[in-house]
């Protein structure tokens, strides 16, 4: 799903909604600041004014926030994956995943680790998946002897990647 556009109509009517939403918050932080009634907190200097425009939108930004990990956590709970949140986010994965580090559950683990060989270009490697992390590891031996377990012990969040690391270290260290 690619990023989200909207029209310019849409964004006149988005721009007319916030502040509407945001001028009776502005009011009330004005009013308790300086402790002058409703009807006079416009009356002040004109950056104390703008500066409590400001500290509204603050409010406004820490709550949209709070939502939008609230509806990352939930895309996360129907099966979204980090990839599809920080595409539609215009993010990488990566970056969906710090942004929203609990969105998406891992599965349940064992106390055994998840494991498989890969074997290509004449060695092998053994993909693992930490039971703790759910985060996946390599380690392998190429056909001219080397040895090497990961990319400095790095981890990946998919199986995929992690055999794409794998599969380079082999391909790089075959014979011929």
């Amino acid at each position: 799903m690619p990023p989200c556009e909207i029209t310019p109509e849409e964004q006149a009517e988005l721009d007319k909604a916030l502040y509407d939403a945001l001028h009776p918050l502005a009011s009330a932080l004005r009013s308790r600041a300086t402790g002058l009634p409703e009807d006079r907190i416009w009356e002040a200097d004109p950056a104390e004014v703008t500066l409590s425009v400001l500290a509204a939108w603050k409010v406004v930004d820490a709550e949209v926030r709070r939502l939008t990990a609230i509806a990352a956590r939930t895309a996360g709970s129907y099966g979204a994956s980090y990839e599809q949140m920080g595409a539609v986010w215009g993010i990488t994965r990566q970056g969906a995943r710090k942004k929203w580090p609990e969105a998406v559950s891992r599965p349940a683990t064992t106390a055994a680790r998840t494991s498989s060989a890969l074997d290509l270009c004449g060695g092998t490697a053994e993909l693992t998946q930490e039971p703790e992390s759910g985060d996946w590891r390599w380690a392998g031996t190429g056909a001219d002897g080397t040895h090497r377990s990961g990319d400095s012990g790095r981890s990946y969040s998919t199986k995929e990647e992690a055999a794409a690391h794998a599969g380079a270290f082999l391909k790089e260290h075959a014979l011929g």
